[in-house]
C-alpha cells in the first residue's frame, strides 16, 4: 500500500468528521497540518464545493458544503462500492436486459440490449464512461436484484457517516439521489480504498469485447482531466443531469500532497473543468485564476446536452 493510499485510509476510518471550515486542525505530533490558503480569493461557480485535505480531514474550502443536491452519475462511486462489496466473480458474464433501460431519461447507450460483458467490463465502463446500462445489469446481476443492491447502497451510505445521502437507483439517473459536498468527500475517500476503482475512473480510454457478437467497442473517460499531463488523479468520477447540473469530484495530488475535490451543480459546460483548473492553481500559488463565465444559456444548454445525459 502506498503512502498516498495510506494517508486517504486513515483519514477515512478516523479523520474525516464533517468539521465545519472553522474547525481547527488535527492535534498531536503525528497529525499532518491542514493546507492553509486564503478561500476569500477563489471564486468559483458550481453551487456546491468542497476542498478536503484527506491527510487531515479538515476542509481548504467549503461553499454550501452541507446544501442537499442531486449528485447524478457521481453515484456510480457507491454504486462500484457495492458491487465488489458483493463479492461476486468479476469474469462471470452479465447482460444488458430490458430492465436496464433508461425509461426516465431515455438517455442513450451504446450497450444492446442482450449484449454480454464480464462484470468487471461492466465495472470499468460504468465508472470511466458512465454507462448507465452498465451500471443497472450490476446491480440487476446482484444478489435480490436492483432492489436489494440500492438498500445495500444506502446501508452503505449510513456505514460511512453520510448522513444527508440517498440513493433511489444504481446510475444516477433519478433525481431523488441527493447528497452534500461534505458527505460526497466521504464516499470519495471511501472509494479511493478499492484499488480497481482507482484504476477504472482513471482510465482514459478503454475497448471491451461485446458478447455474442465479438464487436470491439470503445469508451472514453468522461472526465478530460484523466488525459492531461498536468493532473495527478487517483479516483474520478463526473455526473450530469439537468437537476443535478454538472458534477464533477476527485481525489488528486496536488503540490505532493492528496486533496479531494467535490464540485455539485456547474451550470455551464465546461465550468466544472474551468473550476477544478481554479482550486489547482489556487492550491499551488495561493493565487486566484480570473473566473470565466459560460454564457451559454440554461436552456439552450439543456436542449444541447439532454441527449447526453449519462455523463
Amino acid at each position: 500500500m502506498n503512502v498516498l493510499l495510506t494517508l486517504v485510509f486513515v483519514a477515512l476510518t478516523a479523520g474525516l468528521g464533517a468539521a465545519p471550515a472553522s474547525a481547527q486542525p488535527a492535534s498531536g505530533d503525528d497529525a499532518a497540518p491542514t493546507l492553509l490558503r486564503d478561500g476569500s480569493k477563489l471564486k468559483l461557480a458550481s453551487s456546491s464545493v468542497l476542498v478536503l485535505d484527506p491527510s487531515s480531514g479538515r476542509p481548504i474550502y467549503a461553499k454550501s458544503a452541507d446544501a442537499v443536491t442531486p449528485i447524478a452519475s457521481v453515484t456510480k462511486l457507491m454504486t462500484a462500492m457495492v458491487a465488489l462489496d458483493g463479492g461476486q466473480s468479476l469474469d462471470e458474464a452479465i447482460d444488458v436486459g430490458i430492465g436496464d433501460l433508461d425509461m426516465l431519461k431515455g438517455s442513450h447507450s451504446r450497450l444492446r440490449l442482450g449484449t454480454e460483458l464480464s462484470r468487471r467490463d461492466m465495472l470499468r465502463i460504468a465508472l470511466m464512461a458512465s454507462e448507465n446500462r452498465a451500471a443497472s445489469s450490476l446491480a440487476r446481476h446482484y444478489p435480490g436484484g436492483s432492489e436489494a443492491f440500492v438498500q445495500a447502497m444506502n446501508q452503505k451510505a449510513q456505514s460511512l457517516g453520510m448522513t444527508n445521502t440517498r440513493f433511489a437507483d444504481p446510475t444516477g439517473l433519478s433525481a431523488e439521489n441527493v447528497s452534500t459536498a461534505n458527505d460526497v468527500a466521504r464516499m470519495v475517500q471511501a472509494a479511493a480504498t478499492y484499488p480497481l476503482i482507482r484504476e477504472f475512473t482513471t482510465t482514459p480510454s478503454h475497448y471491451v469485447e461485446l458478447q455474442p457478437t465479438g464487436q470491439l467497442l470503445g469508451f472514453n473517460n468522461t472526465n478530460s482531466l484523466v488525459k492531461s499531463g498536468a493532473w495527478d488523479i487517483q479516483v474520478s468520477k463526473t455526473g450530469f443531469i439537468r437537476e443535478a447540473g454538472k458534477c464533477l469530484v476527485m481525489l488528486v495530488t496536488i503540490a505532493s500532497r492528496p486533496v479531494i475535490i467535490v464540485l455539485l451543480d456547474s451550470l455551464g459546460r465546461l465550468t466544472r473543468i474551468g473550476d477544478a483548473n481554479r482550486v489547482k492553481h489556487w492550491l499551488e500559488t495561493g493565487q486566484a485564476l480570473p473566473q470565466t463565465a459560460d454564457k451559454q444559456p440554461r436552456a439552450r444548454r439543456a436542449q444541447a446536452t439532454a441527449a447526453r445525459e449519462r455523463a
